[in-house]
C-alpha cells in the first residue's frame, strides 16, 4: 500500500491500542470469543508475510462515497499505513439490483484520489484466491488458481470473487444441520421473529431434512423458484435475545444481471453472510466497521467458527474446514454524524434521482465527488478525519469543523487574486489630469501568495475606470463604515488612495457609477504611500483588462442541523439560497486558471475553476468556502 499524502504523527485511539496489543502478542486479552488465537502477531508467524495487519474498506456500489465514507477510508488505509501493513479495497456486490459499474469506477476514482492505494507490498502474501488455498482447504472447493504473479497483484477484490466459494460453504451448512430452506413469506418471517422483549417462533421448515433443503436451494440456484418463494435461513436460536441470530436469512432468490457476473446467479448471498467470508479468505486481521454492526459480531463469529469446524461436504469429501485459522476478527467504531448534510446513499440518491441537485458531483453533496468539485482537497478531509478522532461514543460534529481544516489547507496553498462579485463602476475623474493621458494604464502587482515570495508576482493594470463591489460605496453612510461616500477617502488595494466626490443614478435613483479623484504620490509600495492614512481598502478590477467570469456562490444545502432526524423528510430543509450564480469580474492573472485549479478572491474567500465547465475562454469558479464561518449569523 502506498500514500502520497504528507500526514501527521498519529494520535493514538482504542483501534492502535487493540493493534498494539495483538503485535506484542497479547492476543486473548483482545478476543471477546472464543475459537480462534488469530491475531495480527499470529498471524504475521503463519506465513511470511511483511504485512503487520490486514484491514479492508468494503463498500456497496450503490452510490458514490461520502464524507463519512472518508472517515472509514481514512482509518483503515491509514492504520494499513502507520503499521507497516495492507489494506484491501474490497467492493461488496452481493445485490445486483442497485449496483453499477459507474458507483465501481467512482469508488475507485474517489480513494485514489484522497491519496491512498492497495498495491501489493513487494513480497507480500498472495491474493486471496491463494490464501484461501490452504492445506486446511484446498481440497474443499476449487476457489481458483492465482494468477502467476499473485505476489504482486493489487489487492483489489470483490465479493462476486468469492460467489463459487459462498456457495459451497452454504451447502455445507445445509449439510451439517446449520441451516435450511424456508418457505414463509416476508410477512410470515416478520410475524414470527418476535420483538426486543418476546422470543421468536420456530419455523415450520426449520426441521426439514438436510436433504430436502440441499435440493430446494440446488434448485433456487439453478432458477426453479420465483422470487420470494423461498429463502436459505441460518439454523441457532430463534430465543436468542439477539434478534440478529434467529435464523437469519443468508441466500435469497434474485433473478437479475450482476454487473460482474452477468446471469451466473439466481442467488445471492445477503451481506451479513458473505462479509465475514470475505475477511477470512483474505486473511484480514482487524474488520473495522462501524457500530451499526456491532449487534451482528456474534454472527459473524458464528458462521466462521462453523465453517472452521472439521467438516464433510455434501459430495462426501472430508476437509479440515472450510476456513483456517487464525480467523478475522471485528471491531466497530462510531460513524460520522455531521451536522447539515446527509449521509444515506439512499437519500442522496432521492436529491441527485428527482434533479434537486445537480449530479452525484453537486459541489452542495457530501459526496467525496461533489466535495471535490467544490475545492476541498485531500489533505484538508484527512487532516479533519484526525482532528475529529476515532471513538465508539457516538457524537455529531458540527459542519464548521470540517470548514475549518478546509480553511487551513488552503490557507497555505491557494494563488490570491481580486474579484468583483457584485460589479459597481468607478470612475477616476481626474485620471487624465494626474498621468497627461486618459488611456494611461498604471502598472500594479501583488504576491502570488504572501507568504510564499519564491511564487512571484502577479500583474494587472489601474485604469481611470474600475469595478469595485457594490457594498463599497455608501451615499449615507453608518457609523463605522470605512469605505466610499461623498468626501471620505480610501484605498484601492495595491494602487492609490481616492477620494470619493459623489456618484451618479439612473431615472430610476440607482447608482451607476461612483465618482472619485485619485490623490497623486499614494501608490502602494512608494514612498507616499503612507502620506494619507485612510482606513478603508478596496478590491477592484480594471473595466477595461477584467475578466468575466460565471461565479457559483454554494452554501449548505439544508437549513436544518439534522436533517433527516427522526424520519422528517429532507426536503422540507432544504436551502433555497444553497445555490446563486453571478456574473463577476475577476483580474487578468486568471486567464490561465486550469480546472480544479484554488485561488483565495481577496475579501471573499476560496474559489476553485470548476473542473467540468470552466474553460480559459469561458471561466466558472466555485466558492469552496468563505474566509471566516458567517453561517451562525
Amino acid at each position: 500500500m502506498s500514500h502520497t499524502t504528507p500526514h501527521a504523527a498519529p494520535v493514538s485511539n482504542f483501534l492502535r491500542q487493540i493493534i498494539d496489543a495483538d503485535l506484542r502478542g497479547d492476543t486473548l486479552k483482545n478476543r471477546s470469543w472464543s475459537g480462534s488465537p488469530g491475531s495480527a502477531a499470529a498471524h504475521a508467524g503463519a506465513q511470511p508475510d511483511p504485512a503487520a495487519i490486514r484491514t479492508r474498506f468494503p463498500p456497496e456500489p450503490n452510490g458514490y462515497l461520502h464524507i463519512g465514507h472518508a472517515k472509514s477510508i481514512c482509518l483503515n488505509f491509514g492504520l494499513a499505513r502507520d503499521y507497516g501493513g495492507v489494506c484491501h479495497m474490497r467492493f461488496d456486490d452481493t445485490n445486483p439490483e442497485k449496483e453499477e459499474q459507474e458507483y465501481v469506477d467512482a469508488i475507485v476514482d474517489a480513494v485514489k484520489w484522497l491519496g491512498f492505494s492497495w498495491d501489493a507490498l513487494p513480497g507480500s502474501a498472495a491474493a486471496p484466491h491463494a490464501a484461501a488455498e490452504t492445506a486446511s482447504t484446498k481440497n474443499a472447493h476449487p476457489v481458483g488458481a492465482p494468477p502467476a504473479n499473485a505476489q504482486a497483484r493489487p489487492h483489489l477484490y470483490f465479493a462476486s470473487d468469492y460467489f463459487d466459494f459462498m456457495y459451497q460453504a452454504a451447502e455445507y451448512l445445509i449439510g451439517a444441520g446449520h441451516a435450511y430452506i424456508d418457505a414463509q413469506s416476508a410477512g410470515e418471517m416478520r410475524a414470527t421473529r418476535g420483538t426486543l422483549t418476546e422470543a421468536g417462533t420456530n419455523s415450520p421448515w426449520r426441521e426439514r431434512p438436510a436433504a430436502e433443503s440441499l435440493k430446494l436451494f440446488r434448485e433456487m440456484r439453478d432458477g426453479l423458484h420465483a422470487e420470494g418463494s423461498l429463502i436459505l435461513r441460518a439454523k441457532i436460536d430463534m430465543a436468542s435475545p439477539n434478534i440478529n441470530l434467529r435464523d437469519p436469512a443468508i441466500y435469497r432468490i434474485r433473478k437479475a444481471s450482476h454487473h460482474r457476473t452477468g446471469d451466473k446467479w439466481c442467488v445471492y448471498p445477503m451481506y451479513t453472510y458473505a462479509h465475514p467470508i470475505e475477511d477470512a479468505l483474505e486473511r484480514i486481521t482487524h474488520s473495522i466497521c462501524t457500530l451499526e454492526f456491532e449487534a451482528q459480531r456474534p454472527f459473524y463469529n458464528w458462521l466462521l467458527l462453523r465453517l472452521a469446524e472439521t467438516t464433510t461436504l455434501p459430495d462426501g469429501r472430508v476437509v479440515g474446514g472450510l476456513l483456517a485459522q487464525p480467523l478475522p476478527h471485528q471491531y466497530e467504531f462510531a460513524r460520522l454524524n455531521l451536522t447539515y448534510v446527509v449521509t444515506s446513499k439512499r437519500k442522496l440518491k432521492q436529491l441527485v434521482d428527482e434533479n434537486i441537485v445537480n449530479g452525484w458531483d453537486d459541489p452542495r453533496l457530501p459526496t467525496i465527488a461533489g466535495l471535490r468539485r467544490r475545492g476541498y482537497t485531500p489533505e484538508a478531509i484527512q487532516s479533519f478525519c484526525e482532528r475529529i478522532g476515532v471513538s465508539k461514543a457516538d457524537s455529531w460534529i458540527d459542519y464548521s469543523t470540517l470548514e475549518i481544516a478546509l480553511r487551513d489547507d488552503l490557507d497555505t496553498k491557494a494563488a490570491r487574486a481580486m474579484a468583483v462579485l457584485d460589479p459597481l463602476k468607478l470612475t477616476l475623474t481626474n485620471w487624465a489630469e494626474v498621468f497627461g493621458n486618459a488611456d494611461h494604464a498604471e502598472p500594479c502587482s501583488a504576491p502570488v501568495h504572501p507568504h510564499h515570495p519564491e511564487r512571484g508576482q502577479r500583474h494587472f493594470a489601474l485604469t481611470d475606470a474600475v469595478w469595485i463591489e457594490r457594498e463599497d460605496f455608501m451615499e449615507a453612510p453608518v457609523k463605522g463604515y470605512h469605505r466610499l461616500y461623498p468626501g471620505n477617502k480610501a484605498r484601492l488595494k495595491y494602487g492609490y488612495v481616492i477620494e470619493c466626490t459623489g456618484c451618479e443614478k439612473d431615472a430610476g435613483g440607482n447608482v451607476t457609477t461612483v465618482l472619485a479623484r485619485l490623490i497623486p504620490d499614494t501608490k502602494s509600495g512608494t514612498p507616499g504611500s503612507d502620506s494619507v492614512k485612510v482606513k478603508g481598502v478596496i478590491t477592484w478590477v480594471s473595466v477595461r483588462d477584467a475578466l468575466s467570469a460565471e461565479v457559483r456562490l454554494y452554501d449548505r444545502l439544508f437549513t436544518d442541523a439534522h436533517p433527516d432526524a427522526g424520519g422528517k423528510d429532507i426536503k422540507t430543509s432544504l436551502n433555497p439560497a444553497s445555490l446563486k450564480i453571478i456574473a463577476a469580474y475577476v483580474e487578468p492573472s486568471l486567464a490561465s486558471a486550469a480546472p480544479g485549479e484554488k485561488f483565495q478572491f481577496e475579501r471573499h474567500g476560496y474559489f476553485v475553476a470548476d473542473q467540468v465547465d470552466s474553460t480559459p475562454g469561458a471561466l466558472v469558479f466555485n466558492r469552496t468556502v468563505t474566509l471566516k464561518d458567517t453561517w451562525q449569523k
